[in-house]
């Protein structure tokens, strides 16, 4: 069947279930799942007969959403906070996979960008960090404690402005998506250019190992984070460059709704985050290598699974429950 045909064919069909995932009047779950079998069927046909066609975005984009959809309203789920991150939220970064992939390209070619401005411009480092924190860092250097700087202030203190100031960072770089995406894309530029220069700083004197064992405690789910929360503001930002077959007024409210979700999804990293530099980073010279690196490893390996591997399981789990392939 030419592809021309198929959609004349199916069209009537898919825009009935648009209105059943869309519309205000809920349809039984069960319901929901039958029209969902139909669609999948659609879909595999679409995929073996036409590999390039949008037509595959479009129901692809239209399953993801029928997924949410129906486990939101499940009977048997019942702990809504619960379903919000064991189901819902992976369920959102899956149907959003290859915005969080092009967060990590850009957050990490600015990164190189910076740390190779700050090996060919001296006054590099200083432009971005600025003269106070240098010198003050070179002064901690030469006192034999990189990482002094976290160790000032009160525990509690430190905690509560570091998360505060997280949280902003994170908050803003997904409000600024609004401009189609332009802003999230700056604030990755600016954040991803000041970690490469910053890390650059301490390869440049001689105490790379120092800072990662010590700075990298906290900045595994710090700097992590920042890059989901980028990935959530460039998904607002395509809502409106790009609204597929929806009213553009729809497609933004649909990307600022699974924006939201993905942002606040990061809060428990952000507040892990500032509780680890605040109560933990001051002690990294005096614990040893064995722990400040396994607590790396593992700070890592939490927030990399929850982003990058549960999302497949939980869509793998999902489609293997209505026996789709």
């Amino acid at each position: 069947m030419r592809e021309v045909a198929f959609i004349r064919q199916n069209k009537e069909k898919w825009l009935n279930f648009e209105q059943a995932i869309f519309g205000k009047q809920l349809k039984n779950p069960d319901e929901l799942a039958s029209l969902y079998i139909h669609l999948i069927n659609d879909l595999a046909y679409a995929q073996t007969y036409y590999p390039k066609s949008k037509t595959i975005v479009y129901l692809n984009h239209l399953a993801a959403r029928a997924f949410q959809k129906i486990y939101r309203t499940k009977r048997e789920d019942t702990n809504r906070f619960a379903h919000f991150w064991k189901t819902e939220v992976p369920l959102i970064v899956y149907q959003y996979r290859r915005y969080m992939v092009y967060a990590f390209i850009i957050f990490g070619s600015f990164m190189a960008i910076g740390a190779i401005s700050a090996a060919y411009d001296d006054t590099f480092v200083r432009l971005i960090l600025g003269n106070q924190y240098v010198n003050m860092t070179l002064e901690n250097i030469e006192n034999g404690d990189p990482v002094a700087v976290y160790k000032s202030g009160s525990n509690w203190g430190s905690f509560i402005g570091i998360t505060l100031n997280n949280l902003y960072v994170g908050i803003r770089t997904f409000i600024l998506g609004v401009f189609g995406g332009l802003g999230t894309g700056l604030s990755l530029l600016y954040n991803g250019i000041m970690v490469g220069a910053f890390q650059y700083f301490f390869y440049k004197e001689g105490v790379l190992w120092e800072s990662v064992r010590g700075i990298w405690i906290h900045g595994s789910m710090e700097i992590f984070a920042i890059a989901i929360e980028g990935a959530a503001g460039l998904i607002l930002g395509a809502s409106i460059l790009f609204p597929k077959t929806y009213s553009r007024m729809t497609s933004f409210k649909m990307g600022m709704k699974d924006g939201v979700k993905i942002l606040i999804s990061t809060f428990p990293f952000t507040f892990a985050a500032g509780f680890l530099e605040g109560y933990v980073t001051r002690y990294s010279n005096t614990m040893p290598n064995w722990l400040s690196v396994g607590i790396i490893l593992t700070t890592l390996a939490l927030i990399s699974f929850y982003y990058l591997v549960y999302p497949f399981i939980i869509h793998k789990k999902l489609m293997a429950k209505y026996g789709v392939s």
